[in-house]
């Protein structure tokens, strides 16, 4: 697995891995179910991906947002490609909601709502909470 990847916590906060692409539990909840989305490829910059790769990301992101309805009502998806610190080719998934989503007692505001993701703000969550939340996601995921 590349840097960017190990970064983000691999492979604690895994939920699927795909051929080309790995689903990551964000580490900083901005809000609840923000994922990570990352290329396994040496890819550095978006045109590096091969043509599988690309072809692979329709299952991915058809799984990513099925999964992530089922663990929180998102009004919109925003996928966000920076890679300013992270040099591997990389997304972040951010659900986007109107008033705070609660999983297990915990509250997660959207701070942006409704404007751009607060990526500073986020829900301060522990390694056993992150946990609970990639379990939950790992069980809406469709079956390989």
């Amino acid at each position: 697995m590349n840097e960017t990847i190990r970064k983000f916590g691999y492979p604690d906060t895994l939920i699927r891995e795909y051929a080309h692409w790995v689903v990551l539990l964000r580490p900083q909840q901005v809000t609840l179910g923000a994922l990570v989305l990352a290329s396994k490829e040496p890819a550095r910059r978006f045109h590096e991906v091969s043509a599988q790769g690309f072809a692979e990301l329709k299952t991915v992101i058809t799984d990513v947002e099925q999964s992530l309805e089922r663990l929180v009502s998102y009004r919109k998806l925003n996928y966000l490609m920076l890679m300013m610190v992270d040099p591997d080719v990389h997304y972040h998934v951010i659900p986007r909601y109107e008033t705070p989503a609660v999983f297990e007692d915990v509250s997660f505001p959207d701070h942006g709502w409704p404007g751009p993701p607060a990526l500073g703000q986020f829900t301060a969550t522990d390694p056993a909470t992150n946990a609970a939340i990639t379990a939950r996601l790992k069980t809406h995921w469709p079956a390989a």
